[in-house]
């Protein structure tokens, strides 16, 4: 088995495998087959790890260029039963990645791409912009920080005063001035998933696989599945949350790990949405990837509060017991371990968890806004699981997407926000470099 090729962090400078990586992947004749258990092997050109938006998006990137026997299998029955489904369904545009990192370069192409594409399919596209608001002037530095960031990034933001930020948003309550994203955006995640899944399915060049769980290699070009054996010629792990674990198997990923978070929300009564027009976000610290508790008006008219950051037990872990397994003491020991070598982390971890309790969620919350009462807010079935990369060699959290490839397999590590967004983008830039299609 081949060694893992390079990292592509783009704050290490971005690199895409060396010249024997871009050779032209061998095709074999696809024969698509029922989704069951198969006595003889099934077999893919490309076989994509993962049904999630990365996964989708790569495979319709590939048809569409004319890819032949893409396969893209699922542990789920369906797509959007973890992170691409369970977000908040915020079209990012640009402003918190720093320069140069892989998730600036492909987040401002992937909003549009994904803006034009809801137009295309008639699916359900808000195009509300977001304010990112000061709770005092220590948060000033950060903000214009943010600004000089969205100008290399070429994002399209305006820093405003208080009385414009009242004509965008008339609820938001800031100290001095706010930064204003015109190009951010709400879509309905779970539509846009479905319609990816239609368009690989009516290309005719690729399939979907659903209750096919990936548990192994039997070989370098053979998958086992829960439903049935796979063989192929080139495999892509973009599964997430259990991408390291998948990684494992291509002797990929050794110096990472994912750590999950938990994100719960919590909504405002349905006579309260008024109070929001789109998205309230506070400033964030840019030391770390998550951006705190904030407002999201979602397709439906809905306004939702969050998510949290807590550390979680399990990669599905979205209640308080749902989703442990023999797995919770290994995510402790990562947990213990980065607690006493990461600052960054130690704050999260003993700050988040209040956030359980209503009393500091509103907290957070009600700093953002003029007008919120404690009966305004009421609970919500909505939680998601953030699988955030760890280094296990340095100790901190990773801040970019990370991909590394071996010789027959590529590796799609940090989904992290904004993967949802970047996707269209970020799987060109995959196609491009890696000779895919």
């Amino acid at each position: 088995m081949s060694k893992a090729g390079p990292v592509l962090m783009a704050e290490k400078g971005i690199q895409f495998g060396n010249g024997a990586d871009r050779q032209k992947i061998k095709r074999l004749p696809f024969t698509p087959q029922p989704n069951r258990s198969m006595s003889a092997p099934m077999h893919a050109n490309i076989l994509i790890i993962g049904a999630g938006v990365i996964g989708l998006t790569l495979a319709r990137e590939l048809t569409a260029r004319g890819a032949k026997g893409v396969v893209v299998l699922d542990k789920e029955a369906e797509s959007g039963k973890h992170a691409s489904g369970r977000n908040s369904g915020v079209l990012h545009a640009g402003i918190y990645y720093t320069p140069d990192s892989l998730r600036a370069k492909t987040c401002i192409q992937g909003n549009r791409l994904m803006r034009e594409y809801c137009c295309e399919k008639s699916l359900p596209l808000l195009e509300c912009g977001k304010v990112i608001v000061a709770r005092d002037e220590g948060e000033w530095p950060t903000l214009d920080r943010l600004f000089t960031r969205a100008t290399a990034n070429e994002a399209e933001a305006a820093m405003v005063d208080e009385a414009e930020l009242g004509r965008i948003e008339p609820n938001a309550k800031t100290v001095g001035r706010a930064l204003f994203s015109k190009h951010t955006a709400v879509i309905d995640p779970k539509a846009i998933l479905r319609a990816l899944a239609a368009d690989i399915e009516a290309s005719g060049r690729g399939k979907l696989l659903y209750g096919a769980s990936f548990t192994g290699l039997k070989n370098q070009t053979t998958a086992v599945t829960r439903a049935g054996e796979i063989t192929f010629d080139f495999c892509v792990n973009a599964s997430g949350a259990w991408s390291d674990k998948v990684a494992a198997h291509f002797g990929a990923g050794a110096g990472y790990r994912l750590l999950p978070f938990k994100g719960l929300y919590r909504k405002l009564r349905p006579e309260k949405s008024h109070l929001v027009r789109g998205n309230i976000y506070p400033v964030p610290d840019i030391r770390n990837p998550f951006l705190g508790v904030h407002f999201t008006k979602s397709v439906t008219g809905d306004v939702y509060l969050g998510p949290t950051a807590i550390p979680a037990l399990g990669r599905a872990n979205y209640g308080i017991l749902e989703g442990l397994d023999a797995e919770v003491f290994a995510i402790l020991a990562r947990d213990l371990q980065l607690f006493f070598r990461d600052p960054l982390f130690r704050g999260i971890a003993l700050s988040e968890p209040r956030k359980y309790a209503f009393k500091h969620f509103f907290e957070d919350a009600g700093k953002l806004v003029k007008e919120l009462a404690p009966e305004d807010v009421i609970n919500c079935s909505k939680a998601g699981i953030r699988p955030q990369l760890i280094d296990i060699r340095k100790g901190g959290l990773v801040m970019d997407f990370v991909v590394e490839r071996t010789e027959r397999s590529l590796h799609v590590l940090n989904a992290i926000s904004p993967a949802f967004t970047a996707s269209m983008a970020f799987v060109k830039m995959l196609a491009d470099e890696h000779n895919l299609a």
